[in-house]
């Protein structure tokens, strides 16, 4: 396929395949006239770059990733995202509890429902140790 091809199934600008490929993430292969021509395996590298960019993978990380055939690597890479993935559930559920909390409460004025008073106890007892735990 050429560019422009693959650029309009997946959406993208050819400029984009063209970065990707400057960065070592493709390698299309090149025909007599020196245009670029993507086979399946392209394709599919393709479809995984924008797969890990949706996971939130940067490219920098999507390279170590994806050109490195040490799984160790591999596995480092893909860890921190995912311990970076869990720390955004974490703080987003706590963030949904509060904002649930305070939708559900059938008192007038919020700051005396003792539910939602109990929640900011416990954020702000949590925030006080996040506060004490970091260095000046």
């Amino acid at each position: 396929m050429s560019i422009g091809a693959v650029a309009e199934r997946f959406g993208l600008a050819t400029h984009v395949l063209r970065h990707w490929e400057s960065m070592g993430l493709l390698t299309p292969a090149r025909d007599a006239n020196g245009h670029r021509r993507y086979g399946r395996d392209e394709l599919v590298r393709t479809a995984m770059i924008l797969l890990a960019k949706e996971a939130g993978l940067g490219l920098d990380e999507i390279r170590a990733m994806a050109t490195t055939r040490d799984s160790h690597r591999r596995d480092e890479v893909l860890s921190a995202r995912r311990d970076a993935l869990r720390t955004t559930i974490t703080k987003a559920q706590d963030q949904l509890e509060l904002i649930e909390g305070a939708l559900y409460c059938d008192h007038d004025d919020i700051t005396t429902c003792p539910h939602f008073q109990r929640v900011i106890a416990i954020r702000s007892g949590e925030l006080r140790r996040e506060a004490e735990a970091q260095p000046n």
